[in-house]
């Protein structure tokens, strides 16, 4: 049994050996490898190296070119071993290898974009009056920790800690206890090419080694994915010191549909975004809109393509994978027995087992009807392949009931009239919102954060590296020569 090693202060660490933790392969349910529980001095350990790595002149002495250089040598390198970390990621989280695929390529591009993005990180000047020089110049912020969720492990790893080592920060990466794999692969990367402490990568149970990251008063951001409950523990234990926070904190994300779009384009990105990595996405089109008008023709068409999916192990690639634990399992097939009595279910609601796979975690792809828009299955994100139908017959009925949750990450709007995607688009609340397409592709470029309770702050794109930064004005007074 492979046992997965901390990488802290340019070492390879492993905790109490009475602590190991088993991580399983959702889709059969195997133990592939053990993690250890990190300790608090584990931690203690890690910030200390951090800072002392961070102040290092050697640190200092890189220039911002060549951190980009370095970032765009690793997306080579990852890119050489895509197949090889493909199949590390589809059997740590199960997703099909072809969505791993996509997802070691995005990893790949978020350390190529940021590579390019180094030495562009560029200040500004201010002018105040003559013999007098202002100056805005963006540092790093010094000891930034990166704490990432188990739905895509890769791909969260890599659009922080690029955009943090590319502004030359110091990086403490906590994997999920669940999807450890992928991450200490880049941590072996970065282990023999970055100095000791600049990358360090700490294993662990979330709800125990987290508070012992979080609270720490020596960080000085935090970057968190996951949900809302523990997001407001990250923000407080961060406001205790005084620091900043970039919070994702999830969605109930709708997919608007009106009776002008077009039919089979709507189709295909409703299943697309909801069926994705089992529906354990933060950005999943939980809930589809739909115009009252066309309701039953396009609830009947989507509810054949549901059956149609093809659910099965991450590796045999098929549309859809296993859910990720036994812990979502049973709260997601609990939930769907309610809503099978409740007279809720169009088409699945079933757990589903798989010959030759009874240990992994697999249910049917589900789309309900008849939810009050209140209701919590209407509310509530679910994390898994589970729809929730409600209707509209006006805009302003669409607009009201795609706004009327705590979250506010992803919108789809689907129709070809101009105005109405647009002046829709201007009102719904969402950090995010497609027209006639669904997640365009990953968007490294296309910032990406939440209004209301989906969060604080953006990641990707350009503005992402601003996170990583802190603000100083200089102002120098000089005179004439000779004048001194």
């Amino acid at each position: 049994m492979k046992k997965i090693p901390m990488l802290i202060d340019g070492e390879w660490v492993h905790g109490d050996a009475q602590a190991y933790l088993d991580v399983k392969n959702p889709s059969t349910g195997e133990v592939i490898a053990q993690i250890s529980n990190a300790s608090k001095e584990h931690v203690e350990e890690a910030v200390r190296a951090a800072r002392v790595a961070f102040e290092r002149e050697d640190w200092r002495q890189w220039k911002a070119y060549e951190r980009g250089q370095l970032l765009i040598e690793f997306a080579h390198y990852i890119r050489k071993h895509a197949e090889e970390w493909s199949l590390l990621e589809c059997r740590d989280v199960g997703k099909p290898l072809s969505q791993a695929r996509a997802d070691i390529e995005a990893a790949a591009r978020y350390f190529e974009f940021y590579g390019g993005a180094a030495d562009k990180v560029m200040g500004d000047t201010i002018p105040i009056e003559d013999g007098l020089l202002n100056a805005v110049v963006l540092e790093p912020v010094g000891i930034t920790v990166h704490i990432v969720p188990w739905n895509y492990p890769i791909q969260i790893t890599a659009r922080s800690v690029a955009a943090a080592i590319a502004t030359g920060n110091a990086v403490i990466v906590k994997s999920a206890e669940d999807t450890p794999l992928t991450t200490h692969a880049i941590a072996e990367w970065f282990a023999d090419k970055l100095p000791k402490g600049i990358f360090q990568h700490i294993t662990g149970l979330g709800r125990e080694v987290g508070p012992y990251l979080t609270s720490h008063p020596d960080i000085n951001h935090i970057t968190f994915t996951g949900s809302v409950p523990t997001g407001i523990a990250v923000m407080k234990a961060a406001a205790e010191n005084v620091v900043p926070v970039t919070l994702e904190l999830g969605g109930k994300s709708p997919n608007i549909v009106f009776a002008d779009a077009n039919m089979e384009q709507a189709l295909e990105g409703v299943v697309r975004a909801i069926i994705q990595n089992a529906g354990q996405t933060c950005s999943a089109g939980a809930r589809l809109l739909i115009e009252e008008r066309i309701k039953d023709s396009f609830i009947s068409r989507l509810a054949q393509r549901f059956q149609a999916i093809q659910v099965g192990p991450g590796e045999a690639d098929m549309e859809m994978g296993p859910l990720l634990n036994e812990q979502q399992y049973k709260k997601i097939t609990a939930l769907l027995q309610q809503a099978k009595v409740d007279g809720y279910v169009v088409t699945g609601g079933e757990p589903l087992t798989l010959a030759g796979y009874e240990k992994g975690f697999y249910v049917q792809p589900t789309i309900l009807d008849g939810v009050d828009p209140n209701d919590p299955l209407a509310q509530e994100e679910i994390f898994g392949p589970v729809l929730t139908v409600l209707t509209f017959s006006s805009v302003e009925e669409a607009i009201a009931l795609a706004n009327s949750t705590d979250y506010g990450l992803v919108a789809g709007i689907w129709s070809q009239n101009i105005d109405t995607a647009h002046y829709v688009a201007s009102r719904v609340q969402a950090g995010q919102v497609f027209v006639n397409n669904y997640g365009a592709a990953g968007g490294i470029q296309m910032p990406f954060g939440g209004y209301k309770k989906s969060g604080i702050g953006r990641e990707k794109g350009f503005v992402a590296l601003r996170n990583y930064t802190q603000m100083k004005n200089i102002a120098i007074r000089y005179a004439p020569p000779n004048q001194h």
